[in-house]
């Protein structure tokens, strides 16, 4: 049984930690910090003198685009409310979260986590026991079209994941000014991974460069479920971001005319092109899948400006909510499907390693949400965040370094 697990760990990595040289990951490999009804986020340490936590100027962006004053520390939630609608594009179910209109009223959005199941188990796992997962966000409000146009982000989730992995990050950058996307990749997400250990097929092979083309190239001419975005949106302003394998887009700057990449967790470079200004990566001390020295050498072999920064005592899924997805009972995702039997969940279980000797999830996404925002706003909204940047590892204590 081992033996199979492992062979279907390799398959899915393509040799990552296996013996070959892939450098992406698994998305199932991280931290969980013990559960004592907590989350202490740390404070600036005692004469580390922080930025000011109002609001900053000015509101003028790139080229005369307009923002709303944003908090000074960048890991503080935005000024924006947040919108999200569910878009389709060729084979690439998608979301996209958003800035919305001040005082908008809708729906709070809620993702059924079922739906990334393989379809020979979507109905395994019966509505009491599921893990729901819950945005601040609302379904399908306006779009806030008094400011912007506004930069694009398009994160790309990694191995046995799906699009909403890193939901509070997303909808953290929409709330502090960004237009972000992010779709389940055939060949890549939960489902089509389970079904290696499943009867069902895979929904299609992984192509994650062609993948993100199609999305970016919907955005540049927004229609049908994208048409609200049309003339809101500033396509010379984009960024990409990937976790794990989905960090292979660190190195689609050429192909797609970003001007910041950004890899979480992820051994790939960032490429030459005349478009990239900023490429910044972030690794976890205690990663298993994703080794930190593999993230730092792809930082090495970076040209251009670059920034590294390190997560101390957090793991493979330390910019994902993936450890803190539960359902009522405090079972995790693999123990509900361990539970009911769901197809492929010895797969999943191997995978998923959130350990008790790890932070708390919620301090990993405060250092995430941190540097990943200040580079963002540097980049993409035209904001001196320099000083920001360079206070990170004073103000937070679980940052291990920052190059």
């Amino acid at each position: 049984m081992r033996g199979l697990k492992l062979g279907l760990l390799c398959l899915a990595l393509g040799g990552a930690g296996c013996g070959g040289d892939d450098d992406g990951g698994s998305d199932l490999d991280a931290a969980r910090p013990g559960r004592d009804g907590s989350v202490d986020v740390p404070t600036p340490d005692a004469g580390t003198e922080a930025p000011d936590s109002g609001a900053v100027g000015p509101v003028v962006s790139c080229e005369g685009a307009t923002l709303l004053e944003l908090p000074a520390l960048p890991e503080t939630r935005g000024p924006w409310e947040v919108g999200a609608r569910t878009f389709q594009v060729g084979r690439l179910k998608a979301e996209v979260w958003y800035p919305a209109a001040p005082g908008s009223e809708g729906e709070v959005a809620r993702y059924d986590l079922r739906q990334w199941l393989p379809p020979s188990e979507l109905e395994a796992i019966p509505d009491d026991d599921n893990p729901w997962q819950d945005c601040d966000c609302r379904r399908d409000v306006p779009l806030d079209e008094a400011h912007g146009p506004y930069p694009v982000v398009v994160f790309v989730h990694g191995t046995a994941a799906f699009r909403t992995q890193s939901l509070s990050i997303a909808t953290h950058w929409a709330s502090r000014g960004f237009v972000v996307v992010s779709a389940d990749h055939p060949g890549l997400f939960l489902g089509d991974q389970l079904a290696l250990a499943c009867p069902d097929m895979a929904s299609g092979s992984r192509d994650l460069n062609g993948d993100v083309m199609a999305l970016v190239d919907a955005l540049r001419t927004p229609t049908d479920s994208l048409a609200f975005l049309d003339g809101h949106v500033d396509l010379e302003r984009l960024g990409l971001a990937g976790h794990s394998a989905g960090g292979v887009v660190t190195g689609m700057a050429a192909s797609t005319g970003a001007r910041v990449v950004i890899g979480l967790s992820s051994g790939q470079p960032a490429g030459a092109a005349p478009s990239l200004r900023s490429s910044l990566f972030v690794a976890a001390t205690e990663d298993a899948v994703v080794r930190y020295g593999q993230t730092a050498d792809a930082f090495d072999r970076s040209g251009g400006e670059k920034r590294f920064l390190g997560i101390e005592g957090s793991g493979h899924l330390a910019p994902t909510d993936l450890c803190d997805l539960e359902n009522g009972e405090g079972q995790d995702l693999v123990e509900v499907a361990q539970e009911h039997g769901v197809c492929g969940a010895m797969f999943a279980s191997f995978l998923f390693d959130c350990q008790d000797t790890h932070i708390d999830p919620e301090r990993a996404r405060v250092v995430t949400r941190a540097i990943t925002t200040a580079v963002l706003e540097q980049t993409l909204h035209c904001q001196d965040r320099e000083a920001v940047i360079a206070a990170i590892p004073g103000r937070l204590e679980d940052v291990s370094e920052l190059r």
